[in-house]
């Protein structure tokens, strides 16, 4: 298999937990066990290659979830409204995965791009 397709995946979820200071020892192990599975799932399905990026995203997250918590929480949105996530659209991861608002349904960044995306107090 093509290892650019896991490195792509591993950069852009990097990226996202590194801009959100959720680049810990723990959510890089959770990664990089993200990423073998998913090699092997691609491996079993070529025609899947375009969900890979986004089903490592999601992964990572119930992998921390478990560990620390919901990760990567909305910063767009109301500072006054209750504290909540964001998930990878679509379902399926891809093609083309996105981090959308659970509340409002927004599109708050592609992924691997959340450091762009804004928001008061970009401290997680």
């Amino acid at each position: 298999m093509d290892d650019s397709l896991l490195l792509t995946a591993r950069a852009l979820v990097l990226a996202d937990l590194g801009a959100r200071h959720r680049a810990t020892p723990e959510a890089v192990d959770a990664l990089e066990d993200a990423c073998a599975n998913r090699g092997w799932w691609a491996e079993q399905w070529p025609e899947g290659r375009v969900y890979v990026a986004g089903l490592v995203a999601q992964d990572v997250q119930d992998a921390l979830f478990e560990i620390v918590g919901r990760w990567p929480m909305c910063l767009a949105c109301d500072p006054e409204e209750p504290e909540h996530s964001l998930y990878i659209e679509p379902d399926i991861g891809g093609p083309s995965p996105r981090w959308v608002c659970e509340e409002s349904g927004r599109t708050i960044a592609p992924l691997g791009r959340l450091g762009e995306a804004g928001g008061p107090g970009l401290t997680e």
